[in-house]
């Protein structure tokens, strides 16, 4: 009989290759002695800004007109529930990537929470572990297991669909839709319940921040160069750089595989 066992057993291998090759291609570019200091390393910005476009007209013709759609259609109680779901999904990611920054605190704190909102939590329809007085979970992803690595930022992109970006953080994102163990040991079509969930956590965020967004995307004198602040002062933020207040990514990916609380206005300061 032929053996059609799946090749999932290859798959660490694969990732580890894909981690070293990302990683050294993130930090391929960096900023010449005569860039300006303090401002934005971009050399690809003729791309970018008709990737801008891009994305915008996306945005106009699609996910905003979805978003509002999904917010008008769906009771509050069931988006907050699928987006704690989406949420919980994303902890083993988070794990991972504390595993491989070092931080084993955080790695046993986000699994104690992943296993009680599972078990106790339906799934993670129901936030036991927050009642139950847990640590929050770690948001984190490969693009921060990068910048712990020492790789540097590299220049800023605006990539598909995802939207803002640096060379780090697009090798980041790519390298996380390998890093979540669930991936390997749900089947299909059970692993296609937490894309779902994952969309609809997405259209529900886009839709409840609606006007804040559309400020920046469409009231703008200049969304691109407004989109990429807002983007490198968050993530700089994030990693503990500069930055006078955290700011969220006002054009994220709506199919990515890391995500904000989707609880906290991302433009609360």
């Amino acid at each position: 009989m032929t053996d059609t066992a799946s090749p999932r057993p290859f798959a660490p291998l694969r990732l580890a290759l894909a981690v070293l090759c990302l990683a050294v291609v993130s930090a391929c570019s960096a900023p010449g002695p005569d860039h300006p200091p303090g401002e934005p390393f971009d050399p690809y910005e003729a791309r970018n800004r008709e990737v801008h476009e891009f994305n915008k007209s996306f945005d106009r013709a699609v996910f905003r007109p979805a978003s509002r759609g999904y917010s008008a259609f769906m009771p509050d109680d069931i988006e907050t529930a699928v987006g704690r779901f989406a949420f919980n999904l994303s902890i083993p990611q988070a794990v991972v990537n504390n595993v491989l920054q070092g931080n084993m605190r955080g790695a046993t704190e986000d699994s104690y929470r992943f296993l009680v909102n599972t078990v106790f939590g339906l799934g993670g329809f129901f936030d036991t572990a927050t009642e139950l007085g847990m640590p929050e979970a770690t948001d984190t992803d490969f693009g921060e297991t990068l910048h712990v690595w020492g790789v540097p930022e590299g220049a800023y992109m605006e990539t598909p669909f995802f939207g803002p970006s640096t060379e780090r953080d697009t090798a980041g994102r790519f390298v996380d839709l390998f890093t979540n163990p669930l991936g390997y040991v749900i089947d299909t079509p059970e692993r296609y319940y937490g894309t779902a969930a994952r969309i609809s956590n997405r259209l529900s965020q886009r839709g409840r921040f609606s006007g804040t967004i559309d400020s920046v995307l469409y009231d703008s004198a200049d969304s691109y160069a407004q989109s990429r602040s807002l983007y490198l002062q968050n993530r700089r933020f994030e990693l503990g750089g500069n930055g006078d207040a955290p700011y969220v990514d006002p054009y994220d990916d709506p199919y990515g595989a890391t995500y904000e609380d989707p609880y906290d206005d991302p433009y609360a300061e």
